[in-house]
């Protein structure tokens, strides 16, 4: 038998040819390996070596073993599920803040017992360390199954895709596939909670990749959730819960009045958020909160229109154009520039300016020139009128250390929480962060000429910042507005398609612009022309 060398970390290791990636992860005591990379593609680890190589062993703490992960703990719930309650339907809903939240249709009302019932028979086939099998099977037979099981959405997604071969996987006796590769067994799966809501709906938490091998703690956030069952309920009225129903309202030249009515919603949410703000009477400032890529700017445009049409004079200001000159701003614990921190905001500034608006006098309001990392002032200036409200955007304005000096009775928070209600079927959801990264790729390109590659690299950082400045203030928000639409993926993927094809494989972001790419092979195009000027998908293809 040939001999070759695989090297991880600076050691190495003599195997036989045709070793698997999980025998070589087992020689290098590495019990959380979920995937293998070798330059910048990704194997399973039941994949053979057959040369030498220097190997990277992906786990939770890196991006494409969080998604690795996630799916296998759905896959491992779902077989819990089942084979406890046979007769049950399980429903994976949609990604909420460190968590999946699901839904289990079964004749009666599940109770704390059943879940713990369900939570130790998960822990009983990790124990085990049951197999993952990995299945190509011929799309027919793949959509032929699905049809037969009565899972007409995912037969239909396999047939709308020009794949001769469909890569699923098995567990124990149970057949699916979740748009990503799984672990060599469930062993790896051995860290996760599970978060009883009531009304048989169930948050699965596990690591990710700023918790490190930790399970983080689930904050849940109530009016998330309410907004998104509301947007959901809309599409179950509308008749297209899944992607598949999506399709065939592009195929059959009915999408352009499924996108004036879900633009109608999101129009209705504005209206509800302003007369809300007329109500309080006492309310001066609007804050708009958001992470990236939720829309601030165009949520802020839009509310500023309804608001003027209500005889408001709405003053908008970005807290972006106050931040401090480049060589001001804060590192990160890796040295690296912190946009994301409050202190990047050059508050005295921006305070002294608020209160000079407030007092009445006119005030010169600056632009951040991001080209060189500065605050320039071109002559724009603003003075508040009686009948004006001051509209604010930006990552902060939920926390109140923005503006501290300001009693809360003035403000009124707007929380912007851009989740897709529609399914891609029961057990693939459109992911939030997917979402927002490819509408930042086609965005950041347009806007800034930025490449795929670099865009991805920030996105880890954004994120951070996210987890950090963000999502602990969303309790504080006085109302949810979720900023994105239902149809918008088959929109984006006429951009972001021929971008993410440009990463080439000498890219450590290869492997991540290939999932993006087989993710939206399932989504049919649909021409930006049908989208309305003043729609917040503007914001990010033009």
């Amino acid at each position: 038998m040939q001999e070759i060398k695989v090297t991880y970390k600076n050691n190495s290791i003599i195997v036989d040819k045709g070793t698997t990636y999980y025998e070589a992860a087992k020689k290098f005591n590495l019990e959380n390996a979920l995937a293998a990379q070798v330059g910048n593609e990704v194997f399973s680890l039941d994949s053979k070596i057959m040369e030498n190589v220097n190997v990277q062993f992906l786990d939770v703490t890196t991006l494409t073993g969080y998604k690795i992960y996630q799916a296998a703990l759905k896959f491992l719930f779902y077989v819990a599920v089942m084979e406890l309650y046979p007769d049950a339907e399980v429903l994976f809903l949609h990604s909420v803040p460190k968590g999946i939240l699901s839904e289990i249709r079964v004749e009666h009302n599940l109770t704390s017992i059943d879940v713990s019932k369900i939570k130790g028979y998960m822990a009983s086939i990790v124990e085990k360390k049951e197999r993952f099998y990995r299945y190509n099977l011929d799309s027919q037979d793949a959509y032929h199954y699905f049809k037969n099981k009565g899972i007409d959405e995912k037969a239909y997604n396999i047939q709308n895709v020009s794949k001769e071969v469909v890569v699923m996987y098995r567990l124990r006796n149970h057949l699916n596939y979740f748009y990503t590769m799984m672990p060599y067994d469930t062993k790896v799966i051995n860290r996760f909670e599970l978060v009883f809501l009531g009304r048989n709906r169930i948050v699965l938490v596990c690591p990710n990749v700023t918790s490190g091998n930790n399970i983080p703690e689930y904050v849940h956030y109530e009016n998330i959730v309410a907004n998104f069952m509301s947007t959901k309920k809309w599409l179950r009225r509308m008749q297209t819960p899944y992607l598949s129903q999506m399709n065939y309202l592009v195929s059959t030249s009915k999408i352009k009045e499924f996108i004036n009515s879900n633009e109608i919603v999101y129009e209705e949410d504005l209206i509800n958020a302003c007369d809300k703000v007329i109500s309080l009477k006492d309310v001066k400032i609007v804050l708009i909160a958001g992470p990236s890529s939720s829309g601030k700017t165009t949520t802020m445009k839009r509310l500023s229109a309804i608001l003027r049409s209500r005889g408001y004079d709405p003053v908008g200001i970005s807290t972006d154009d106050f931040f401090v000159d480049r060589d001001q701003t804060p590192k990160n614990d890796k040295g690296e520039l912190d946009y994301e921190c409050l202190q990047a905001i050059d508050l005295e500034l921006f305070n002294k300016t608020l209160q000079e608006l407030l007092n009445g006098n006119e005030v010169a309001i600056p632009e951040y020139d991001f080209v060189n990392g500065k605050k320039v002032f071109k002559g724009k200036t603003c003075k508040l009128k009686d009948n004006s409200l001051l509209l604010i955007e930006g990552l902060h304005c939920l926390n109140d250390d923005l503006i501290p000096y300001i009693d809360s009775k003035y403000k009124f928070k707007i929380y912007l929480s851009p989740f897709i209600p529609l399914n891609i079927d029961r057990h693939n959801y459109i992911s939030t962060l997917d979402l927002r990264l490819i509408r930042r790729i086609v965005r950041d390109n347009r806007t800034r000429g930025k490449k795929v590659d670099q865009t991805i690299a920030e996105w880890q950082v954004v994120r951070s910042g996210e987890e950090k400045y963000i999502f602990p203030y969303v309790y504080q928000a006085d109302m949810i507005i979720n900023t994105a639409l239902a149809y918008e993926v088959g929109i984006l993927k006429v951009y972001a398609d021929p971008l993410l094809f440009s990463v080439g494989v000498d890219s450590e972001y290869y492997s991540e612009s290939r999932r993006l790419i087989d993710y939206l092979q399932v989504f049919f195009t649909i021409p930006s022309e049908f989208v309305p000027k003043n729609s917040v998908l503007r914001e990010f293809i033009g």
